[in-house]
């Protein structure tokens, strides 16, 4: 099977032939058709997460993965030959750069009807992470106000479609260029962040969804009505993440340092700061594929590239200016 792999960090991938998955007994073998691109794959691949994610070497990359089924395990009942299928496959079973990958049945679901098979997989994760981040936690509902960063990207333009159909009042940051665009998307107020500093002009908000990081999450917190809260999915890590890892106690209190500045600013501001690391979920997905088939949703794909230059891919990614999602296809 021919696959696109690391033998080290900061390894650009390169093609090369891999043993064929193992396929347990809860397990769907899927022929990938399209994977999508996400920063979390360049961050693995430039190690940043190698103290509390540590992966094996040779690793293939790549954490969105829309196929079809041509194989299930003997307990699988969900699934069978031919259907089509999406997923971001569990965080230790990545590796949808790849020609053939095993899934678990309990992240996979079909996918929506109304959709490209490229489109599907562009999906998962960032859908995903807009859904753990807007339902799951942060319970947006009816008049509520929600911040979005980067609101063109691949996690911001599926989270500003998603809280628009929550019923939020809507902000979000992005380019001038973009403005139009993610407007289009659900967005009632657009900042300009080359000129305009969101600071300023925004307050009172309920929820902030921060891709960003750094400075950027500082003063999101400032925008924050008492008792509002940030969710970072570019960090710091906070205790809870290291607590549901599994890390060990050496770990634990590195991570909690790491975090205790932010955490310690918010609430001398009244309000939370909570990092969210994505994880798989098969039902999930299918609340998501309703949404898309019901019109709730549409993946937004700026770029595809075919399957043999995922390093291209991966490169142009890390350049940004990509509206939505990058993709690499095998049609």
């Amino acid at each position: 099977m021919r696959a696109f792999v690391i033998t080290r960090y900061k390894e650009e991938p390169r093609e090369t032939e891999v043993p064929e998955p193992v396929v347990g007994a809860g397990d769907v073998l899927v022929r990938v058709e399209a994977a999508g691109l996400n920063q979390l794959d360049e961050k693995i691949r430039a190690g940043e997460f190698k103290q509390i994610l540590p992966y094996k070497f040779p690793l293939i990359l790549g954490n969105d993965v829309a196929g079809t089924v041509i194989g299930v395990g003997a307990e699988v009942r969900g699934f069978q030959p031919g259907d089509q299928v999406y997923a971001r496959p569990r965080k230790d079973r990545i590796g949808t750069f790849a020609e053939r990958i095993a899934v678990s049945e309990a992240d996979l679901a079909l996918t929506p009807s109304s959709i490209s098979m490229t489109e599907a997989g562009s999906l998962p994760l960032v859908a995903l992470t807009a859904w753990q981040a807007l339902v799951e936690r942060g319970s947006v509902g009816p008049g509520q106000k929600v911040l979005v960063h980067a609101g063109s990207g691949g996690v911001g333009s599926i989270a500003i479609q998603l809280a628009k159909h929550l019923g939020a009042h809507v902000a979000t940051t992005a380019s001038a260029s973009n403005a139009d665009f993610v407007r289009e998307l659900g967005a009632d107020t657009v900042i300009d962040y080359r000129s305009q500093d969101f600071e300023q002009v925004l307050d009172g908000y309920d929820l902030v969804l921060d891709s960003l990081g750094g400075k950027n999450l500082e003063k999101s917190l400032r925008v924050l009505r008492p008792g509002g809260k940030a969710i970072g999915i570019s960090g710091p890590p906070d205790p809870d993440f290291a607590r549901e890892i599994g890390l060990n106690p050496l770990l634990r209190l590195a991570i909690t340092g790491l975090s205790a500045g932010i955490r310690r600013r918010a609430k001398k501001l009244g309000v939370t700061y909570e990092f969210l690391f994505m994880r798989a979920d098969g039902a999930q997905l299918r609340r998501i594929s309703s949404l898309v088939d019901d019109g709730k949703l549409r993946p937004v794909v700026g770029r595809v590239f075919p399957f043999e230059q995922a390093p291209q891919a991966l490169r142009a990614l890390a350049e940004g200016g990509i509206r939505g999602k990058v993709v690499i296809s095998r049609t």
